[in-house]
């Protein structure tokens, strides 16, 4: 069953990443180079033989000017194209797998699960799951969402802050969960005159239950 769900993913996956590739108006070449592959693999990833690993899918939802969450959704839509300038792709891609199989190290050693249980769980070889947490091999996203969903781990958790593709990821997602909040929530947070609410609030979201309960009192006080 694992099997078949990794095939129909990568599949659709794919068929996304045409899309924002074509209404980017960019190539197969130039789509490929931009995580250091050929034409013909970018092909292949586009088919649904082969699946981008999360980095690589952080890099051309960039370069193609997409929200990364694009490729979680059911509808086809366009996107604006952006250019990636003096970057070490390489490095960068490197570093970001690194990163990730640090996180899936350490939430399986925190579950006491072994190399085998998790690979009898998600229908991944033992010695794959361990390039993967070494930062060896890149985890293709197909496989990344089985771990996710077997280990508990959220897939923005894998985001990092520190890196410039990572802060863009992130400023994405802000802006998307605030488009779907209220209109009446949205107009409140975009007028000026309402930022001293937004500070405090804010500040307020950092107090323990037991400084919360204490200013709840003093209010409480002061309107009766």
């Amino acid at each position: 069953m694992s099997k078949l769900a990794i095939t129909l993913r990568a599949k659709k996956l794919g068929i996304l990443i045409r899309d924002a590739r074509i209404n980017a108006g960019k190539t197969k070449k130039e789509t490929g180079a931009v995580i250091g592959v050929s034409s013909s693999s970018m092909n292949s990833i586009e088919t649904g033989l082969k699946s981008p690993s999360l980095p690589e899918l952080e890099l051309l939802a960039y370069y193609l000017g997409v929200p990364l969450e694009h490729f979680w959704q059911d509808e086809i839509r366009s996107g604006s194209s952006s250019l990636l300038e003096n970057m070490h792709v390489e490095h960068a891609l490197r570093l970001r797998n690194k990163f990730i199989g640090n996180i899936l190290q350490k939430t399986r050693e925190q579950k006491n699960m072994t190399f085998k249980e998790l690979s009898e769980a998600v229908g991944i070889p033992g010695g794959r799951l361990k390039k993967y947490e070494t930062g060896e091999s890149a985890v293709p996203i197909p496989e990344m969402e089985l771990l996710c969903n077997l280990l508990e781990i959220p897939l923005t958790s894998f985001t990092d802050p520190d890196t410039d593709i990572g802060y863009w990821v992130m400023e994405q997602r802000s802006i998307q969960d605030f488009l779907e909040l209220p209109i009446e929530v949205q107009e409140f947070v975009s007028k000026p005159i309402n930022k001293p609410y937004l500070e405090l609030a804010q500040r307020m979201s950092g107090l323990d239950s037991e400084n919360l309960r204490s200013v709840a009192e003093t209010l409480l006080d002061i309107t009766i």
